[in-house]
C-alpha cells in the first residue's frame, strides 16, 4: 500500500488542466487559498499559463510551479492533493500517477470513459489508501439530503419514478475546441463525450442519487436512445431509462440542440405529489395534494473544500468513487451502444446567429420524457429508433 502524502496547512495542491473548465478550478483554488485552506503549488499544462492567465495570483512570489510532467510536478511540489480536469480519456492514467505517489484526488466527472477504466482507478485508489472525490458538484448540494428526507417522510406518497430533463445548447465551435470533443473514441482510446456522459452528466448522477441507486450493483437494466444532429461521433440528443434493483425507474432525457435552452432539473414523481430539483440552482419545488406549492433554496458544499475537511477528519467525504458506480454503468451502456443515429436533415435546422443546430420539437420531448418516464420512441418521435437494452 502506498503511504499517502502527509497533510500540511495550507494544503499544497497541483491542478492538472487549468484551461477550459479548469479555469473554474483555478478560481476555486484561489478562493480556498484566500481562506488559508490550500496553496496552489503547481499547474500541469502542455503549454504553461501566461502571467495574464495567472493574474489572480498577483504576488509573483506565490506563483505556482508549472510543468507538463505531472508525476515530476507532484514530487517537486510535495502536493498532497491533485485536481484532475483533463480530457476524459486521460483521467485514469493521470489518477494512477497521483495514486502511485500517495497523493489524494479530486477527479472531474466523468471519472472514466469505460467501466473497466473506472474500476481500475477505483481499485487502485482503495488499495493505496488515498482518498478520491469525484467532481459531481451537484451532489454537494444541501438539496439532495433534503429531498431524500422529504421522500422518507412521505411528503409525496410512494415514489413511482424519477425523471430528469436537460435542454441545453452548444454551438458548432464547442465540438471543434479540442480533438476529443464530441468523439466516442480517439486514436483507439474510449472517450465517450456525449450529452449524458459529460455536459449533462450531473442530471444522470443526481437522478440516481435521489433514487438511492448509486452503486454499480444497484442497476439491473439500462435502455438507451442515442442520436445526433451535429456532425460528430457522439450523441447530442439522447435519453436513457434505468431500472434499479429495488424496481425503480429513472428516465433521463437530454439535448445540446435545444430550441430555447433552460435550466436542467430532476423530477421525483410520487403517488400524491412531486418534487422538482433545479440542480444548478440548488432550488427545490414541492407540489403535493392538499397543500400549496412550496419552494426551497439550499446551500452547497464545495467538493474540494469537503475533501480537505475530510482529510483533516472534520467531514464525511461526499462523492467517493464507488458512489458513482451506477453512473459509470450508464456510461458503459452508452459506450457499448451502437453509434448514435444521425437525425434526418428535415428534423433539425441551423440557427445562423448562434452557429448551432436545433432539433425541431426537442424541448417538449425532453420535458415529456421526464414527466412520463418514457423514451423518445415511446413519445412518438419519428426519428427515434427502438431502444437498445443492456443488463
Amino acid at each position: 500500500m502506498t503511504t499517502p502524502v502527509p497533510m500540511t496547512s495550507p494544503v499544497p495542491i497541483v491542478l492538472a488542466g487549468a484551461r477550459g473548465h479548469g479555469r473554474w478550478h483555478l478560481a476555486n483554488i484561489r478562493r480556498l487559498q484566500d481562506k488559508g485552506l490550500v496553496r496552489l503549488a503547481g499547474i500541469c499544462e502542455l503549454t504553461p499559463l501566461t502571467e495574464e492567465e495567472l493574474d489572480s495570483f498577483a504576488d509573483p512570489g506565490q506563483l505556482p510551479e508549472q510543468s507538463a510532467d505531472f508525476g515530476a510536478l507532484l514530487e517537486s511540489t510535495g502536493a498532497a492533493i491533485a485536481v484532475i480536469c483533463t480530457p476524459i480519456h486521460t483521467h485514469t492514467d493521470l489518477a494512477l500517477v497521483a495514486v502511485g505517489k500517495g497523493v489524494h484526488l479530486l477527479l472531474e466527472k466523468p471519472p472514466a470513459p469505460s467501466y473497466a477504466e473506472f474500476r481500475r482507478m477505483a481499485d487502485e485508489v482503495a488499495a493505496a489508501g488515498v482518498v478520491c472525490q469525484i467532481g459531481f458538484q451537484s451532489l454537494g448540494s444541501g438539496a439532495v439530503p433534503a429531498i431524500r428526507q422529504l421522500v422518507a417522510e412521505g411528503a409525496i406518497g410512494e415514489v413511482t419514478g424519477i425523471g430528469a430533463a436537460g435542454a441545453w445548447a452548444r454551438d458548432e465551435d464547442y465540438y471543434r475546441r479540442a480533438p476529443w470533443a464530441g468523439r466516442r473514441t480517439l486514436n483507439g482510446a474510449d472517450v465517450v463525450d456525449g450529452a449524458l456522459t459529460n455536459p449533462l452528466a450531473h442530471a444522470v448522477a443526481t437522478a440516481l442519487a435521489l433514487d438511492g441507486a448509486t452503486h454499480a450493483e444497484d442497476i439491473t437494466a439500462i435502455e438507451t436512445e442515442l442520436l445526433r444532429a451535429n456532425a460528430i461521433e457522439s450523441d447530442d440528443t439522447s435519453c436513457v431509462r434505468v431500472t434499479t434493483a429495488s424496481g425503480g425507474r429513472i428516465t433521463i432525457a437530454a439535448t445540446l440542440c435545444a430550441e430555447r435552452p433552460d435550466e436542467p432539473y430532476v423530477l421525483v414523481h410520487g403517488t400524491s405529489g412531486r418534487i422538482t430539483y433545479w440542480y444548478k440552482q440548488d432550488r427545490v419545488l414541492l407540489q403535493r395534494s392538499g397543500h400549496g406549492p412550496e419552494e426551497f433554496e439550499y446551500g452547497r458544499t464545495d467538493l474540494l473544500e469537503n475533501l480537505v475537511e475530510h482529510l483533516e477528519g472534520r467531514a464525511e467525504l461526499l462523492v467517493p468513487p464507488d458512489s458513482t458506480g451506477a453512473f459509470m454503468r450508464v456510461v458503459e451502456s452508452i459506450r457499448q451502444a451502437p453509434d448514435p443515429v444521425a437525425l434526418p436533415e428535415g428534423d433539425w435546422y441551423l440557427l445562423p446567429e448562434e452557429n448551432r443546430r436545433v432539433v425541431r420539437g426537442i424541448d417538449a420531448l425532453v420535458r415529456a420524457a421526464a414527466d412520463t418516464l418514457s423514451l423518445y420512441s415511446e413519445l412518438g418521435a419519428s426519428w427515434a429508433l427502438p431502444n437498445e437494452v443492456s443488463t
